[in-house]
């Protein structure tokens, strides 16, 4: 037989760092009864095996992948043959001769990542068998075992996490009864040799080891030992007769006892058997292995939660001083100690990390935890607290509890960050870290928003333009214009041409009437709703002229701009749940009407996939950290007034699923109960099929006393006196507003614990006023909270009563019917949830709820776009409002996000700066790299 030949009958059963040699005397390798019998029976345990978790796992494909760098189709077909047989999948990379160490990495460092991929294993060059190359691999995707990990847990005797390598599972099997006998190794260095010495001692024999064929002692302990392992090629200089009668040998190398002229000599000298295919049969039950330990590795697991120490300071030091005094633990560790797996992570930097959508797949069998919301009482201009008690609450749970728990906060818009308000990862002991990276840019979801936003604009304005300045067949030639000699249309396209009831897909085939149906949208400019928006405050946006240069050919219209958390965009990211429904609802913004009174869409624009690809990453909630080490997810922040205020569903699905069902996920509505929370039942809770086991009603001495008749708060202005000193009497008349938002709660059937955020100038008799009042109004529990200026230690009172309430009954209902008509809907919510005594629509809103219900977006939910200063639409009326009559000057739609928005009044969607903005007080250190200023 030719030596190329031998070569291809001996690789394929050589999976590991062993070199491609000649057959012995013809023989097949593996052709020895012993070895053949027992590839057979590991093939069927294997099979039986796979059999028995694909029963478990119907939708189990398990896939080995083989990265080969040579030409021996034969090599495939016997991985092939015996993966068929087990019932495996298998997927030869076949890479050309002679492809260097760094493409072989490349291509592992690929399949490393690539989850339809649970096996993988080199058939290499001899020269290609590096360390680098070896510990490219994966070690839970090593089915060789022949990465240091691997080899580390193996010389530990750490069975349960290691692999043996196949050809030392062969020679393991072939050999019997190893106590007190001598093993010899030949030419198996490396980590082949490693691994067989540490099995073979573990076997109680004892090795000796020759890495070449050449050593001067090798003859004479030939002679002696009982059992010779051959790893590599026999030179023709060293005879059979070296070996010793009756000496078991296991050949590794197909050629070990080759010799031209006495072939037959050989059985008289030594036992001899060669791994052949019970080597490929080993590694496909590796690969079985493999396949158990990744089905384990998708469930659920159970946290290793480090947390973090702090060491509270009296005076409470600035958040920012707080946040850097605090050392974050390393994203992936975090995410490793909550049970993320390392493919479902994306990491931005050292503390920040995008978390996949894959898990909700991986986890959708496992029980969701507690959800639990965090609203407040109408609050004062200064906000009283709601993002420092959630971050306080999980802090709570989780570092003093030991209960699971994650917070789901919204991403601050940069408009008010360097406006007025300041920073909003909560505050003082109680804050997500880092404070700076939480504030500006984040993972970049507003910029991308930002983009989506403005290319749709672009689109409407240009598409204008082009229809009034071309003729239907200029246009159509240009909508679907000839590439490469080939006219046809995009997959947007022939969706357009279906909506319209055009059945061809031929471009050639519609008739001037098609054509003119099919490429004229006719907008109408006087009915554009779309802005452009920006994420900063710019007063001098609200209202612009587009279309001046000579471009544009005297197209000039009215816009404006808005802050970049308005976007409809944004309301969409907070309530898709799936990036299929997000590119569903992308499709179904309007953005207009036609000139016949129907809606235009972005769908009809095209620009739907363009959407969806700019908004790819943004889906994905973003893992950062509290102060004590807890997870947060930061996702979405939609404006409170013309949306709803929330964080995003899929942050909340993914962190129910991560909690495990006696965990906690804590998130935030924007503003007062009246408006947020009613939002947060009526439309999010709505879109996502949740359910909500508690309402923490966030309430503080402060706002009571303003609704009890004390003077105006404003922001950057010095407290009344009335506010800094005890008055009982300021605080029992300023409870109505408490007891109002406890009843609004009450709803919607959802247990109530009120949660005093305490200040440094609140009385003990403040405190335990509101408390005793709250409870005799049917909260729960109402618990004062000291996580400001104590971290989550705190807050433990709050985490008790918050567990205690989420064990209650729960009987949440919905406010309305989806089914009543618009105004009924609105009506429902001004009286039963701002104490109205009706509503009055103005003409353009009543013919906007008319246009709205014949379009068929009736049955949408309510977004009402309010001031959060009063349970009424005028902001000086405090406490509890009656009698009034709840204005409605206007009514708008945010379709693809998937409610309606009646407008109260005036409702600016554009911030303007102060006099002052917090910008004077931001830095950048130009040797640290450390911002200063944030608050």
């Amino acid at each position: 037989m030719r030596p190329t030949a031998l070569r291809r009958c001996l690789a394929p059963v050589l999976p590991t760092a062993l070199p491609p040699s000649r057959g012995l005397c013809g023989r097949q390798p593996g052709g020895g009864g012993a070895a053949a019998a027992a590839a057979r029976k590991i093939t069927e345990n294997a099979k039986k095996s796979l059999a028995s978790l694909k029963r478990e796992n119907p939708r189990l494909e398990p896939t080995l992948a083989i990265i080969q760098a040579h030409n021996d189709n034969l090599i495939q077909e016997i991985n092939k043959n015996f993966a068929k047989e087990v019932g495996l999948c298998v997927v030869h990379i076949c890479l050309p001769e002679g492809s260097s160490k760094d493409e072989i990495v490349n291509e592992i460092l690929r399949l490393n990542e690539d989850p339809n991929v649970q096996g993988l294993a080199l058939d290499l060059p001899e020269s290609l068998y590096s360390s680098k190359v070896l510990n490219a691999v994966k070690p839970e995707k090593d089915v060789d075992g022949l990465s240091d990990a691997n080899l580390g847990r193996l010389v530990r005797g750490d069975a349960c996490d290691c692999l043996v390598p196949p050809t030392v599972c062969a020679v393991m099997e072939l050999l019997q009864d190893l106590g007190g006998k001598t093993v010899l190794l030949v030419g198996a260095s490396g980590a082949m040799g490693a691994a067989l010495q540490c099995m073979l001692q573990r076997a109680g024999a004892a090795t000796l080891s020759f890495p070449a064929w050449k050593a001067p002692q090798l003859q004479t302990e030939l002679h002696h030992v009982d059992v010779v392992v051959v790893g590599s090629t026999k030179p023709s200089d060293v005879p059979v007769s070296w070996i010793k009668p009756g000496t078991t040998i296991i050949s590794c190398s197909c050629d070990l006892l080759s010799e031209k002229h006495n072939c037959g000599q050989q059985k008289n000298h030594a036992a001899e058997n060669a791994v052949g295919s019970l080597a490929v049969a080993m590694r496909m039950q590796n690969m079985v292995k493999t396949t158990e330990r990744w089905i384990q590795s998708q469930q659920y697991r159970k946290w290793d939660l480090r947390c973090l120490k702090l060491q509270p300071l009296s005076p409470v030091p600035s958040d920012i001083e707080i946040s850097r005094a605090q050392s974050p633990k390393a994203v992936d560790v975090l995410a490793k100690e909550i049970g993320l797996l390392t493919d479902e992570i994306e990491i931005y930097g050292q503390t920040k990390a995008k978390v996949r959508l894959s898990l909700l797949e991986r986890l959708k069998n496992q029980p969701d935890g507690k959800y639990v919301l965090v609203a407040g009482i109408t609050p004062t201009p200064l906000g009283e607290g709601k993002s420092t008690v959630t971050v306080g609450l999980v802090q709570a749970l989780t570092a003093h509890l030991n209960i699971n728990s994650f917070a789901c906060l919204r991403q601050p818009s940069q408009g008010p960050t360097f406006g007025v308000k300041g920073g909003a990862a909560g505050g003082g002991y109680a804050q997500v870290i880092p404070m700076e990276e939480f504030n500006l840019h984040l993972t970049g979801d507003i910029h991308a928003i930002t983009a989506a936003n403005n290319l749709l604009a672009a689109a409407i304005d240009a598409r204008i333009l082009h229809e009034n300045t071309q003729s239907d067949k200029a246009l159509y030639n240009r909508l679907v214009p000839v590439v490469n000699g080939v006219r046809g249309f995009s997959a947007i396209q022939l969706a357009r041409l279906r909506r319209l009831g055009i059945d061809k897909t031929d471009p050639g085939t519609l008739t001037e009437e098609e054509i003119n149906k099919f490429a004229r949208l006719d907008i109408d400019p006087s009915t554009i709703t779309w802005q452009r928006v920006v994420d900063t405050n710019d007063r001098f946006l609200r209202k612009i002229t587009v279309g001046q240069a000579n471009t544009e050919k005297g197209f000039v219209r009215q816009a404006q701009f808005d802050i970049a958390v308005a976007s409809e965009i944004m309301a969409i990211l907070a309530l898709a749940t799936s990036l299929q429904d997000m590119k569903e609802r992308l499709g179904k913004m309007v953005v207009a009407n036609d000139k016949k009174g129907e809606p235009v869409t972005a769908e009809d624009l095209g620009v739907t996939g363009a959407l969806a690809v700019l908004m790819k990453d943004a889906i994905k909630p973003t893992l950062m950290q509290t102060l004590e080490g807890t997870p947060v997810f930061v996702h979405a922040g939609p404006f409170a007034n013309i949306a709803h205020g929330n964080s995003s569903v899929l942050a909340d699905k993914i962190a129910l699923k991560l909690v495990g069902e006696k965990g906690f996920v804590v998130t935030e509505a924007g503003f007062g109960a009246d408006i947020g929370m009613e939002k947060f039942f009526n439309i999010k809770c709505r879109a996502s099929g949740l359910v909500p086991s508690v309402v923490v009603l966030v309430a503080t001495v402060r706002a009571l006393k303003m609704h009890g008749g004390g003077p105006n708060v404003t922001a950057g202005a010095p407290l009344k006196k009335e506010y800094t000193e005890e008055n009982l009497q300021l605080v029992a008349d300023g409870c109505c507003n408490l007891q109002k938002q406890i009843q609004i709660t009450q709803l919607f059937g959802v247990p109530v614990v009120v949660a005093l955020n305490v200040f440094k100038t609140d009385s003990p008799a403040e405190v335990d006023l509101v408390c005793e009042i709250a409870k005799q109004s049917g909260a729960f529990d109402a618990v004062p909270c000291h996580h400001w200026s104590a971290g989550g230690r705190g807050a433990v009172k709050l985490a008790q009563a918050v567990e205690k309430a989420a064990n209650q009954k729960n009987s949440f209902k919905y406010l309305y019917s989806l089914e009543l008509p618009i105004v009924e809907k609105i009506r429902i919510i001004a009286q039963k949830v701002y104490g109205a005594q009706d509503i009055e629509l103005s003409p353009a809103a009543q013919s906007q709820v008319d246009r709205y219900t014949r379009q068929g977006f009736g049955n949408l939910p309510i977004c009402m776009a309010k001031t959060h200063l009063s349970l009424s639409h005028q902001p000086e009326r405090k406490g509890v409002p009656t009698g009034f009559i709840l204005p409605i000057s206007d009514v708008r739609a945010s379709i693809g996000a998937g409610f309606i928005y009646p407008l109260v009044g005036t409702m600016s969607t554009m911030p303007g700066l102060p006099t002052r903005p917090c910008f004077y007080d931001i830095d950048l250190d130009p040797v640290t790299e450390q911002v200063k200023g944030l608050f």
